[in-house]
C-alpha cells in the first residue's frame, strides 16, 4: 500500500492541481493524457481512496486527495533537495561542515563568512560549536569538528594539522565596581587576589589536559560553562579574574567592570585557525580560504 505513493505519482498530482486539468498536466510532463489518467487511477486503486471528484465538468481533488497532495509536496521538495545534494556531493561538496570556535571569541566573528557561504547556494549544513581552552584543539583532534577558529598555541597537541595565526588576544584583570578589590591598592598581589573566588570557564576538552589559566593554586573558584558565564559572574561581583579585552571593552567603558593592575600581568596569547592537513573537502577549503584571506576574526581582535 505504501509503495503505491511514488514520487512520480505525487508529481502527476501536483501537475494536475497546478495546471487545472489532466490534459494540462500531460503537456507539462510530456506525456499523453491517457498516461496521466492511468497513473491517477492506479494510485486510487492501490490506496482504495478517491483522489478526484469527477462528478463535474473538471476533476477536483477530494479532501483526501488534497491532503495527500499537500503532504506529498513536502516529499517532492525533499526529493528535489536530495537530488541536488547528491549532485553537489558528486562535485566534491560535503553535506555538513562543523566549526568549533574558542569561547574567547564571540560567535558573531563567524557570521560574515557564514553569510557569504550561504550566498553560494550549496546544500551544506553548517554547525558551529563553542569550546573552552583545550576543548578547541580536542574537538579537532577527535574530529568532533572539521575546522577550529581561535585555538590557542598553548594546548596544541601533536598531529598533522594545518594552521594559520589570526592574531593575539590581550587580557584584562577585571572586577565589578561593587567588589572589595575595586578600591584595593594596586598592583594587586597574589595574596590579595587569592582571598576571593576566581570566575572560571570550564574546559570542554574530553581527552587533552584541561587548562586553568590565571588561577592561583589555593584560590577558590566559581565555574561557568563559557566565557559569557565568566563575564556575567564577574559583572555580578561573584568572582574575579582575567577576561579577553575585546569582549569587555564596552563593559569597561560603561563602568560595569573595572580594570585592576596586578603584580604578575598575563601575557597575550596567539590565536589560530586550524584543520587536519589531509582534509581537502570543498566547504572546508572555502571557509579556510575565507578566514585566512579576509579574516574577520583578526579584525575583531585588533579593533
Amino acid at each position: 500500500m505504501h509503495a503505491a505513493i511514488t514520487i512520480d505519482a505525487l508529481r502527476v498530482l501536483d501537475a494536475i492541481d497546478r495546471k487545472g486539468s489532466f490534459a494540462g498536466a500531460a503537456g507539462e510532463l510530456f506525456r499523453v493524457p491517457s498516461a496521466i489518467s492511468y497513473t491517477v487511477q492506479k494510485l486510487e486503486e492501490d490506496l482504495s481512496v478517491a483522489l478526484f471528484d469527477r462528478s463535474g465538468h473538471r476533476a477536483v481533488l477530494t479532501p483526501a486527495g488534497r491532503y495527500l497532495l499537500n503532504e506529498g509536496r513536502t516529499l517532492l521538495g525533499a526529493a528535489e533537495n536530495l537530488a541536488h545534494s547528491t549532485r553537489q556531493v558528486a562535485q566534491g561538496w560535503e553535506t555538513r561542515l562543523r566549526i568549533g570556535f574558542n569561547s574567547l571569541l564571540p560567535a558573531e566573528c563567524l557570521f560574515p563568512a557564514i553569510k557569504d557561504f550561504s550566498a553560494l547556494g550549496v546544500p551544506v549544513d553548517v554547525q558551529i560549536t563553542e569550546e573552552v581552552f583545550a576543548g578547541t584543539w580536542d574537538a579537532l583532534q577527535s574530529r568532533r569538528v572539521d575546522l577550529i577558529v581561535g585555538a590557542d598555541d598553548i594546548s596544541k597537541p601533536a598531529g598533522n594539522f594545518t594552521s594559520h595565526i589570526l592574531g593575539n588576544m590581550e587580557f584584562i584583570f577585571a572586577v565589578s565596581p561593587d567588589h572589595p578589590l575595586a578600591s584595593a591598592e594596586e598592583p594587586l598581589s597574589e595574596e590579595v587576589i587569592c582571598g576571593f573566588p576566581a570566575a572560571v570557564a570550564a574546559d570542554t576538552s574530553r581527552s587533552l589536559p584541561a587548562g586553568n589559566a590565571g588561577i592561583f593554586h589555593r584560590q577558590r573558584t566559581l565555574t561557568g560553562a563559557t566565557i559569557d558565564h565568566k563575564i556575567a559572574i564577574q559583572k555580578a561581583g561573584l568572582g574575579i579574574g582575567w577576561l579577553p579585552k575585546p569582549r569587555i571593552k564596552e563593559l569597561l567603558a560603561s563602568g560595569q567592570l573595572i580594570e585592576k593592575q596586578v603584580c604578575e600581568p598575563r601575557q597575550p596569547i596567539s590565536l589560530q585557525t586550524a584543520r587536519h592537513a589531509d582534509d581537502k573537502r570543498k566547504a572546508l577549503t572555502w571557509f579556510w580560504k575565507r578566514l585566512v584571506e579576509d579574516p574577520a576574526v583578526a579584525e575583531w581582535l585588533t579593533d
